[in-house]
């Protein structure tokens, strides 16, 4: 707990000693290279997450999917629970749990074929994730195990091992503005 703290804390801070410029310029660059990802073409049904504090910025993601006339869906949380809720308009993101956007009301979505993108405050070369410490895309995760999932980073996000734990759900697919990062299918999922 102490060293996912301390990647926290130190994560945090590297955000936020960003520009804004970098975080938009990144996130372009990581929108390009997930929408080239043949899972990303293939997914007719899109879970993103509203970005938040300097994350990747998934607004360009969530267009290229509308484009694409994909749907897309977004976290709300409720107590210990995350559900998506189907996004078809920026409008509807309201601030939620801890201040991150999400949707003051809509329909509540179950896709068990959709392609996820989820965040993430660091990642390991094994695919490893360290989340923000609450486990709502873990607990979600685990109920949902069909989701194909992808995480979004920026490459000072990517430390040569992280922790985890066995209750963990790693994403299959780590795309930075530098590189795509693949693991096989695991026991971890």
């Amino acid at each position: 707990m102490e060293e996912k703290r301390a990647i926290r804390k130190q994560v945090f801070a590297l955000r936020k000693s960003c520009s804004d410029e970098n975080i938009e310029k990144w996130s372009r660059e990581i929108t390009r290279r997930v929408t080239e990802l043949v899972e990303f073409q293939e997914a007719g049904r899109i879970l993103v997450y509203a970005d938040y504090n300097h994350e990747v910025m998934t607004r360009f993601l969530t267009e290229e999917a509308w484009k694409a006339g994909k749907a897309v869906a977004v976290p709300k949380v409720e107590g210990k629970d995350m559900f998506f809720c189907r996004l078809t308009d920026f409008g509807q993101l309201k601030p939620g749990y801890f201040g991150i956007p999400e949707p003051e009301e809509g329909e509540i979505v179950s896709w068990e074929d959709a392609l996820m993108i989820m965040p993430g405050v660091a990642f390991d070369r094994s695919g490893h994730r360290v989340g923000y410490g609450g486990g709502f895309y873990d607990r979600f995760l685990e109920k949902h195990p069909g989701i194909r999932r992808v995480a979004v980073a920026f490459d000072f996000q990517i430390f040569p091992a992280v922790p985890s734990e066995p209750t963990d759900i790693s994403p299959e697919i780590i795309v930075t503005e530098k590189e795509v990062l693949r693991f096989p299918a695991t026991g971890s999922m």
